[in-house]
């Protein structure tokens, strides 16, 4: 009998059930205490709406605007690393749902589908992120990659100088290559819908890495190159280099603090997303819901600014979206519908906060999303 999904927590039970525990443990986990983490999604709750009354409802729409591009609703899907090890080829199952849907679709650097493996499986362009790396011979190349399959987007992320540590993948033995033990064979091999999908697909590694950088050929040479390869010395000046490599739309992905939304603003991005790497770097840091009205308050309608990290509804995001986000991103919520049920629990994902966004907006009196602002919440709450 299939499971009755009514919400993200029912997806995220499945994806636990199905998915091995390193994998779904790296996916639903923060760094050290994951104090941050968890105040990603509880921050939003003392947030409440004012519910109004006798409003005409009809003709409601969620269609927006991110970064210039045309969305169904204002959600993209975040750039998660080791999608395609939550399902087999995860990011082309991913990229597909979210086509269909009218939301982009963000590649991570570190994905396990490359960006050519998902060009020439999905039917709509999709925005790729960039962690830059000591080797910028390889991030050069890397982004003429993304200009020949035509994304429209450039997502750089500027909070993973260096790693914060995550004690669940250090436990669960999360490495490239995964270290083998015999609680971890066990594990897997009682994942048999998801060993079955592995073993039907060719794309395991890093695919955006292995072949492409420097002396890469596989996974144990991948670990040393990694392990060396996050750049302590990124700074603004790289960032403008960067932003006039790429020479496209170009999103700032990482922005927690007034002053560094302030210099960003100044560099002429296309947007910002105020983000903590979903409470993953910086344990102690403020939720991004917390740190997301002094940012749109600072700027001032200057730069476009997102935000991701806590978002588990569609009432999330309509409470970030009425604290001035142009858009929000999704990654555990999508990363549990895919694997729980693959493409399929994408789209599930992506129509429960569809619904939720659409009748918690109508409901507090607005039939576009482009009229919601701070006067449909509680004063007092945010």
């Amino acid at each position: 009998m299939a499971p009755t999904i009514t919400c993200i927590e029912d997806l995220r039970r499945l994806a636990q059930r199905r998915v091995p525990r390193m994998f779904y443990d790296y996916a639903d986990s923060g760094s050290w205490t994951e104090e941050t983490y968890r105040a990603n999604e509880s921050d939003f709750v003392p947030i409440k709406f004012r519910q109004r009354v006798a409003v005409n409802m009809e003709q409601r729409t969620l269609a927006s605007t991110m970064a210039g591009e045309a969305v169904s609703m204002p959600v993209a899907i975040a750039p998660t690393g080791l999608t395609g090890l939550q399902r087999a080829d995860g990011e082309i199952l991913a990229a597909r749902a979210a086509g269909k849907f009218g939301i982009p679709f963000t590649l991570s650097t570190m994905s396990i589908c490359s960006i050519e493996d998902v060009a020439e499986n999905v039917d709509q362009p999709f925005w790729f992120q960039l962690y830059v790396m000591r080797d910028r011979d390889f991030i050069a190349k890397l982004l003429d990659r993304a200009k020949a399959a035509q994304c429209p987007v450039l997502v750089l992320t500027l909070d993973l100088q260096i790693m914060g540590q995550r004690h669940k993948d250090i436990i669960n033995g999360l490495s490239a290559p995964p270290r083998v033990t015999l609680a971890n064979m066990f594990n897997m091999a009682s994942k048999t819908r998801w060993g079955l999908g592995m073993l039907g697909t060719k794309r395991r590694g890093f695919r955006n890495v292995v072949g492409h950088a420097k002396g890469v050929d596989g996974m144990t040479s991948l670990s040393e190159w990694s392990a060396s390869q996050l750049d302590p010395t990124l700074d603004w000046d790289d960032v403008k280099r960067l932003r006039d490599n790429w020479g496209g739309k170009i999103v700032l992905k990482g922005i927690m603090d007034p002053a560094d939304a302030e210099i960003a603003a100044g560099l002429g991005v296309d947007g910002i997303i105020v983000s903590n790497h979903g409470g993953r770097q910086l344990d102690g840091a403020p939720s991004s819901i917390e740190a997301l009205k002094p940012i749109v308050d600072a700027v001032g309608g200057r730069v476009e600014v997102h935000m991701d990290g806590g978002i588990r509804s569609g009432q999330d995001v309509l409470k970030a979206i009425a604290l001035g986000a142009k858009g929000v991103y999704i990654g555990r919520p999508y990363l549990y519908g895919l694997g729980a049920l693959g493409e399929a629990g994408v789209t599930k994902c992506l129509e429960i906060i569809r619904k939720e966004l659409d009748v918690s907006m109508a409901l507090c009196g607005k039939r576009d999303i482009a009229e919601v602002d701070r006067s449909i919440l509680v004063p007092g709450t945010f």
